[in-house]
């Protein structure tokens, strides 16, 4: 192996560190992309959506998201965002954040259109449909970010592979005690 090798490690407690973050947040996206609906049981939009949930949609994408652009931020800040695995951990954590932050809007777009519903038959059956595919698309970005994080989590348990073939020195046996020099006594 490359000497440089070792230098690339990330040390392996941030590493599993960072695997739980990402552990953490993977299932919270995909709750809200599952728990979040705006069709009714009979899959239609009901016929007076209650605004207050769908903002509440847009308020906790907003707060999802939060924690996805905070998270590739500290991770672009620290020094082993500059490796090799660093860098393909730090593409997959800048596409979740991305992806991410674009769905917010998208529900509060939802939440927007849920108040203009009145009137007019056809302009409501376009504003159905409307709301339909901006919150879809909200509930997509979720579950692609979900996909980001764990592809993250990926790269880094591969990276995990590498620190068999380098042990911590905290790990390797001490060197063996050299024996007593020639003026000390023994008992």
């Amino acid at each position: 192996m490359n000497p440089d090798a070792r230098h690339q490690l990330m040390p392996r407690d941030e590493v599993l560190r960072l695997i739980g973050v990402l552990d953490g947040m993977k299932p919270k996206l995909l709750d809200a992309a599952e728990q979040w609906q705006l069709l009714d049981n009979t899959g239609h939009v009901p016929s007076t959506p209650v605004y207050a949930d769908l903002i509440q949609h847009a308020a906790g994408a907003h707060t999802l998201a939060h924690g996805v652009v905070e998270l590739a931020a500290d991770f672009a800040r620290s020094p082993h965002s500059t490796t090799r695995a660093g860098r393909a951990v730090l593409a997959h954590l800048a596409t979740a954040a991305t992806l991410s932050s674009n769905a917010p809007p998208r529900f509060a777009e939802t939440a927007e259109t849920a108040l203009s519903l009145a009137g007019n038959p056809i302009t409501n059956r376009y504003q159905a449909n409307s709301m339909v595919l901006d919150h879809a698309t909200g509930r997509a970005y979720l579950r692609r970010t979900s996909e980001s994080l764990g592809d993250a989590a990926t790269e880094l348990n591969e990276h995990l592979g590498l620190h068999r073939f380098f042990p911590d020195p905290s790990r390797q046996q001490s060197p063996p005690s050299l024996p007593p020099g020639p003026g000390t006594r023994h008992r």
